[in-house]
């Protein structure tokens, strides 16, 4: 009976050791850590004006319908960040074909596409979060003429600024490409209030 109080004793003490640790200790140092080195990141890579009014966050797509922007990706749920998630219909569902063949036609028309002209994936298939703030850079190539139109730019001027917002593959090789809409559209209204 002594054995099993000592074993029992030992395991509570354990326990609280290790809830100590890694409920407490490593969290704080992660943290610590976080905010020193990568603080932009650690605050959650906010978009904030000349006026310090947070614009969102470059982690997270927002709806951006009116022609004068870069249109991220659709969405499932709206770009409800506390609701994210796809719409889980698979390559068999009529439902997804229809809304995709919808999208398909928005985007020719949104942009001025001929009916021969291929449309990115990514421009009218929505990502697993529902909530990704890249693009590919095929799609914000075909964007630009649009949103040139709109903003009184120059093509060229707007390619530069795209070019400004694009991330490489992950470590030279992973993925493809990459260009974050809500880092571009807060730089083209930082650009307008000028």
């Amino acid at each position: 009976m002594k054995n099993i109080f000592a074993e029992f004793t030992r395991s509570i003490v354990a326990t609280i050791f290790f809830a100590v640790i890694l409920c407490g200790i490593y969290p704080l140092i992660v943290y610590g850590v976080a905010r020193t080195l990568f603080p932009h990141r650690a605050n959650g890579s906010l978009l904030v004006d000349k006026s310090g009014t947070v614009r969102g966050s470059a982690l997270l797509a927002q709806n951006f319908t009116g022609p004068q922007y870069f249109h991220p990706r659709p969405s499932a749920n709206n770009y409800d960040a506390e609701n994210s998630g796809g719409s889980n219909l698979g390559p068999t569902s009529s439902n997804l074909v229809a809304e995709i063949s919808q999208r398909i036609a928005d985007y020719r028309a949104e942009n001025n596409l001929a009916t021969n002209v291929p449309v990115p994936a990514d421009a009218v298939t929505a990502s697993a979060s529902g909530l990704d703030p890249d693009i590919s850079v095929a799609n914000a190539e075909i964007q630009i003429p649009r949103v040139a139109k709109t903003r009184g730019m120059s093509e060229e001027q707007l390619r530069k600024l795209v070019q400004q917002n694009t991330s490489g593959r992950d470590l030279g090789v992973f993925g493809e490409p990459r260009v974050n809409v809500m880092t571009l559209n807060f730089a083209l209204d930082q650009l307008a209030q000028k």
